[in-house]
């Protein structure tokens, strides 16, 4: 063997080691612990640039690894980004391209009939007919804790799951525990015993102490999980509910923010909740110190879609609108990954990265075989962590072909191409084109001027819709515009 090859060689298995947490030819699967919390905006961390919400536990996380600055979700709503995120695969490949609606009345009727949800959503007067949403991930779909299964791992989901009703809680797909997931896509309240008027209360999280938080009862069993798997590999899925609506919070806290000087970001409530997230990555972090996992553990912090500007709870600036919208304030959400050993301290990314990377990257991490019977659509995060190369990829895409907020927002579709980033709305068939790295608050439309460009991008996304099977909305043939009074 020529001695580059073989100094080749020796530096890809050497890399390899080193995210896996091969030492002196010993195997010793590092653990993984995925933050994922809901609503959290790009700029809704102070190491991401708030000057408002106090989050100094999240911030020596990512003094201490890699901070993504480039960082999308799979979509601007939840439920899709939750699947890409247990699958490795775009939502329009799993089917679940919109929130799951679990009041559905179509749900109980497709259960009981084993059945899937076909056809046009019942819209009402709107210009399109919008495709129906899956209502549940399949169990043909082969999540993280399926793959981390076949190497030993435990592993356990808390908090928010929102994949479908009870035949596809997360027990049903892999995790070994299941602690608060079922198919609510928001806590009915914050605080023990977690009811409201139309809920009794989170199925699968039984009241403990009445007014206890939420996010600090999450935290108590991610730790209690931690504690009693500390000896074997484990994943740790904390999906908090956390920042989702209804916005409430521990009052002393709520005090605090009031008498806090405002700035763009000026909810007191809603930086409540951020800090009651911040100190639950305190706890773990403390935890898994304490017990000496922090050197074999690999820690990961993401949000499912952009901050909900729409009700005032965040401002996403200097990113434009927020959750829902296809604009950077909907799609860019704040990533950190520390693997000691691996990740430089303080190191940062701006290369774009997307929700169905985590999969791979974990898979990788955990020496699991990637399925080979699909197609896995994300990447594995190593050149990127070490430092030593860049992404096979330069095309994103996202696909929602529904009306959300009403119809605030409606269908599009989206690719972004390097720098450049197009829009397509589907019900007046009209594009927007912006420069990502010139115009990152999406204030100049360029598509007139660059008609070509335009062709090209529109090009690459019909392509890629055929390709993965997406779902179209259509003309609306019975739709009768409003006469104007």
């Amino acid at each position: 063997m020529e001695r580059r090859s073989f100094l080749q060689t020796l530096a890809g298995s050497l890399a390899y080691a080193g995210l896996t947490g091969c030492r002196h030819g010993h195997e010793n699967r590092p653990n993984v612990v995925l933050v994922l919390v809901d609503d959290l905006g790009w700029t809704d961390v102070s190491c991401f640039g708030s000057k408002y919400y106090e989050t100094p536990n999240i911030d020596r996380l990512c003094a201490g690894g890699m901070k993504f600055t480039g960082a999308y979700a799979a979509c601007a709503v939840c439920s899709p980004t939750r699947s890409s995120i247990m699958t490795g695969r775009y939502p329009t490949r799993t089917g679940i391209t919109d929130w799951i609606h679990f009041r559905d009345p179509r749900v109980k009727e497709a259960l009981k009939n084993n059945t899937e949800i076909t056809g046009y959503d019942p819209g009402g007067n709107r210009p399109m007919l919008t495709p129906a949403n899956q209502f549940w991930l399949k169990h043909e779909e082969i999540t993280i804790p399926e793959l981390l299964k076949s190497r030993g791992y435990t592993s356990c989901h808390i908090g928010k799951w929102h994949l479908g009703p009870k035949p596809y809680y997360p027990e049903t797909q892999g995790f070994d525990y299941n602690i608060g997931g079922c198919e609510y896509g928001q806590p009915p309240a914050y605080f023990d015993p977690y009811a409201n008027k139309r809920l009794k209360g989170i199925p699968t999280l039984p009241p403990r102490k009445e007014g206890e938080y939420l996010t600090d009862r999450e935290s108590d069993e991610a730790v209690r999980f931690i504690r009693e798997h500390k000896d074997q590999p484990f994943f740790l899925y904390m999906a908090h509910y956390a920042v989702h609506s209804p916005l409430q919070a521990k009052e002393k806290m709520i005090e605090k923010y009031k008498a806090k000087a405002k700035t763009n970001q000026k909810n007191p409530v809603y930086a409540a909740m951020v800090e009651s997230v911040d100190q639950a990555v305190g706890r773990i972090m403390a935890t898994l110190k304490e017990l000496n996992l922090q050197e074999n553990t690999i820690v990961i912090f993401n949000s499912d879609n952009g901050g909900a500007s729409h009700f005032f709870a965040t401002d996403n600036s200097p990113l434009r609108k927020g959750k829902g919208f296809p604009y950077e304030g909907g799609i860019r959400v704040p990533l950190i990954v520390s693997r000691p050993g691996v990740t430089k301290p303080g190191s940062i990314c701006d290369q774009p990265v997307i929700s169905m990377d985590l999969l791979p990257t974990i898979a990788r991490a955990a020496g699991a075989d990637l399925p080979q019977n699909r197609r896995i659509d994300g990447l594995d995060l190593l050149p990127l962590l070490r430092q030593t190369g860049t992404l096979p990829r330069k095309t994103l895409y996202w696909h929602f072909p529904h009306y959300w907020w009403g119809t605030h927002v409606q269908p599009y579709s989206i690719v972004r191409n390097g720098d450049w980033k197009l829009i397509h709305w589907y019900q007046n068939d009209q594009f927007e084109l912006y420069n990502i790295k010139n115009d990152i608050g999406e204030t100049t439309d360029l598509a007139v001027r660059m008609p070509v460009k335009v062709a090209n991008l529109r090009k690459k996304l019909a392509v890629w819709l055929q390709e993965t099977g997406a779902k179209m909305p259509v003309k609306n043939p019975d739709y009768k515009p409003e006469e104007k009074k």
